[in-house]
């Protein structure tokens, strides 16, 4: 009778034991078969744009490795806040995602309050690319280089104009940034986006404007803007001969504004879920028909870790808060 009670005890723990490893099997198993179904990208801004044009590249190239349908969702507006707070609030399970940038670090210190938080309330993937912003003057400009720019703001404090799409987007910002690292008093003169900003510049309203690169490589390539310097920490390979501002030296020595843009998931998504979407993403951005797809507009591919993009995030939102709070941008 002992022995048999014994038995029948190890039965009972083993079935036990049994059905404590029940859910951990489970959550493997559902691991192994994401994703399920179609996948999304929210994108904070209007199709056609470099943001937009991105996303697509992306979501072609990881379809196949994932196994299922990757399309767009344009929920352009309010800084991004429209598009964050759908990704926010989508269920955590991988199969929506969110085109983060620089532009989402300037709107969690711009904006007086959020719907979400923008640190915690999602999980980074991987950054896509990195891509260039310049200092540029109108062909017929007096400045033919950064360095007479610079003697000419010095010079005549308050007396130098700069415009850039928009009050407090990075392009903005960059500029406030510049004027910062240069020690420069200069006007920050923001217009209703790069076309206003253009005519703005063509029609010598504005000394000097700061824009992404990519938006007007057609007017550089057209003779009408001609760059003085890209804001980011190399030279734009379309533009061997146009310098960095970092190689002004002196002060400015270091500066680096260039922006980005990667994916992240609602936060709680699983880990497993992470780690495959950003090997598919990586995997998509050493293609050589995707690098040259994102090479075309000026972007350069950049994969990263998680933590990397979670990182790099960070940075941005502390920089540019500091930059607003510098500035004294009023918040939104």
């Amino acid at each position: 009778m002992a022995r048999l009670r014994r038995d029948f005890l190890q039965a009972a723990a083993c079935a036990g034991a049994g059905v404590l490893l029940a859910p951990g099997a489970w959550a493997q198993g559902a691991a192994a078969a994401f994703p399920t179904k179609t996948l999304r990208i929210v994108v904070p801004l209007a199709p056609g744009g470099a943001a937009d044009i991105t996303a697509r590249t992306i979501a072609q190239a990881i379809s196949g490795p994932l196994g299922q349908p990757v399309i767009v969702e344009n929920r352009p507006g309010a800084g991004g806040v429209i598009a964050g707070e759908a990704v926010s609030r989508a269920e955590p399970d991988g199969h929506t995602m969110l085109l983060v940038s620089s532009g989402t670090a300037v709107s969690a210190s711009l904006f007086k309050q959020l719907p979400f938080d923008t640190l915690r309330d999602f999980a980074p993937v991987s950054q896509l690319a990195t891509f260039n912003l310049a200092l540029l003057v109108p062909q017929d400009s007096r400045f033919k280089s950064l360095s007479e720019l610079l003697a000419h703001a010095r010079a005549n404090p308050g007396k130098l104009n700069i415009g850039s799409p928009q009050l407090g987007t990075t392009q903005h910002l960059a500029a406030e940034l510049f004027k910062s690292a240069a020690g420069i008093d200069a006007q920050t003169v923001p217009f209703n986006g790069t076309p206003a900003l253009i005519n703005a510049l063509r029609g010598n309203q504005v000394d000097v404007g700061v824009d992404i690169l990519g938006p007007v490589m057609g007017q550089i390539k057209a003779g009408a803007l001609r760059p003085l310097a890209v804001l980011g920490d190399r030279r734009e390979a379309g533009l061997p001969g146009v310098p960095t501002v970092a190689e002004t030296g002196a002060s400015l020595a270091g500066f680096n504004a260039s922006s980005w843009n990667g994916l992240s998931v609602p936060a709680k998504t699983p880990e497993a879920a992470i780690e495959r979407l950003n090997k598919a993403i990586n995997g998509a951005l050493a293609q050589p028909e995707v690098r040259q797809r994102l090479a075309d507009l000026t972007l350069h591919a950049q994969g990263s870790t998680p933590r990397e993009l979670g990182e790099l995030l960070a940075r941005d939102v502390r920089r540019w808060g500091e930059v607003i709070a510098r500035a004294s941008i009023p918040k939104q």
